[in-house]
Formats: C-alpha cells, sequence, structure tokens
C-alpha cells in the first residue's frame, strides 16, 4: 500500500494539503504549525492502549507526508505530479524526526494548547473539515477534531447548526437528526476509554511515587550509615588526641629501650669474656706443676 493510499484509509484523502488544512502555497512554518496540530491528535503517547498501533500508523504516515512537504523537491514533485517517494526511508525514523522539531511533549503543554485552541478560529475549520470529511458523522468528528469529547457534543452542533444556517455546509440528517442508539453506543465507547486511561494514569502516578518513596529510604539509609560511622569514629577528638599522644610516647621510647637491650648484650659479653679467661688462667698452672 502506498503511502497516499495509507493516508486515504486513515485520513479519508489522498490530498496532502487538505489533511494538513492549508493551501498549496503554504509556507513552512504554516505547514509546520498544522503538523503540530495534527500530531496531538495522533501521538501514540496520547490514546488509550487499545489505539496505540492504529494511532502509530496514522503518526508514521503524517510524518512522512510532512517530511514531503518540507523537502523542496519531493513537494515540487507532489505539486506537479501528485506522487510521492515511497523509497524514502524518512517514515522509519518518525518519532525521531518529530523530535527534533518538538520539544517533548508535557501534560502542561497539552493543557495550556487545549485552552488556546478551543474556541478558536483554528478549531471552527478542523469541526467544519471533520463534518464536511465524515459527512456529518460524529464518530468521525470525534476522531479527527482534536480535544473533542461526549460532553462538548452540544457545542459542536451549535457551531455546525450555525455553518449551516450560513449555507457554509449542507445539512446532513445523520448529523441532526442521530439515532439515539448511534449516541449511546459512542458514549459508552468513550466512557470505556475514559475510564481506562484514569486507571492508567492513575497506575503511573502510583509508580512514580514508589520510586520516590525508595529513594527517600534510601538516601535516609545512607544518611543513618553516616550518622553511625561519624559517631564512632570522627566524633571523639579526645580519644584521637590520647591516642596520638601515647604513640608519640612511644616513639620518644624506642631508642631508650634500645640502648637499654644494647648495654645488658654488652654485660654479658664482658662476663662471659672474663669467666673463659679465668678457666684458661687455672688450666695453665696445673700444667705447670706437673
Amino acid at each position: 500500500m502506498s503511502t497516499l493510499e495509507v493516508c486515504e484509509k486513515y485520513y479519508g484523502t489522498k490530498n496532502i494539503y487538505e489533511l494538513f488544512g492549508v493551501e498549496k502555497s503554504a509556507s513552512d512554518q504554516e505547514i509546520k504549525k498544522a503538523y503540530y496540530r495534527l500530531s496531538l491528535k495522533t501521538h501514540p503517547d496520547r490514546v488509550p492502549e487499545n489505539d496505540k498501533t492504529e494511532a502509530t500508523e496514522k503518526f508514521k504516515v503524517l510524518s512522512k507526508l510532512y517530511s514531503i512537504l518540507t523537502n523542496k523537491d519531493s513537494r515540487a514533485i507532489y505539486d506537479e505530479r501528485g506522487i510521492v517517494d515511497d523509497d524514502d526511508n524518512t517514515s522509519t525514523n518518525w518519532l525521531a524526526r518529530w523530535q527534533q522539531f518538538f520539544k517533548p511533549l508535557t501534560t502542561e503543554d497539552i493543557d495550556n494548547y487545549q485552552k488556546s485552541y478551543v474556541g478558536s478560529e483554528t478549531e471552527r475549520n478542523d469541526i467544519k473539515r471533520a463534518y464536511l470529511r465524515g459527512k456529518g458523522c460524529k464518530n468521525s468528528m470525534m476522531c479527527a477534531v482534536p480535544f473533542m469529547q461526549c460532553e462538548d457534543e452540544p457545542r459542536i452542533e451549535a457551531i455546525v447548526q450555525e455553518m449551516i444556517d450560513n449555507k457554509e455546509v449542507p445539512e446532513y440528517k445523520i448529523f441532526t437528526n442521530e439515532p439515539e442508539a448511534k449516541r449511546k453506543q459512542r458514549h459508552k465507547k468513550y466512557a470505556r476509554e475514559a475510564k481506562m486511561a484514569s486507571q492508567i494514569k492513575k497506575k503511573l502516578e502510583d509508580t512514580s511515587s514508589l520510586e520516590q518513596q525508595i529513594a527517600v529510604k534510601r538516601k535516609s539509609a545512607f544518611s543513618s550509615l553516616i550518622d553511625s560511622l561519624e559517631a564512632k569514629y570522627g566524633n571523639n577528638e579526645d580519644e584521637s588526641d590520647e591516642l596520638y599522644e601515647s604513640e608519640e610516647e612511644e616513639e620518644a621510647a624506642l631508642p631508650k629501650t634500645r640502648k637499654m637491650q644494647q648495654t645488658k648484650r654488652s654485660t654479658r659479653q664482658s662476663t662471659k669474656s672474663a669467666a673463659i679467661k679465668s678457666v684458661s688462667a687455672k688450666k695453665g698452672r696445673s700444667s705447670k706443676k706437673v
């Protein structure tokens, strides 16, 4: 399956500019901004575990298309012939490429973007595009419009109804007269996903809290060990001074001890020599008498 076919499968169009919501003459900065906005909807880290596989594929093709529009030669070929180079291996490093352009997402970043996005002209354009592409299907719109949730439906319906009244979009009965069973089924699905997301978040928070507790315990144990060693070996300065003085006294007494030992050895040697001379003298006198 070609890149554009994959694009059509997941996004309902082969037109890259339509997907990004920009004009064919859009600047690189406008394309980058559109890519960032779309990536928030499809980033694998922002979807429930059950949807990660599809989100990953959508994110990969989105990154591949972004690389095409930001490459002068690839974009020129697409503009002229409507084709893309499927031999390009850019998509294999889609996550690394995304991180080159944008800092890692945090919860605070997403919350701040949501505040500026909801109610903006950008959101209105996304709602209009999703409504037309899905022919009024609210399930399709929920997947296409960033941050759209079940509780947002009355607000979204009012926006679309205004567009219908102004003849901006045609009226689709599936939107204005949606079957109750379909609505309930959608709400149940998103309630399950919200519960799952909440459980995953709590699990991650508990894991983080446990790691912090372990770190604190290890730090406390290490501090206790240091305190114990200091109490045993480092806090009694008087004992250290006494030990030092005792060592000095021993070193000072060492020469005197050696001198006494040498004197004793000399005395023993002198006594031994005298005894030998006495014995020799006695033997000499005995020989003369004979």
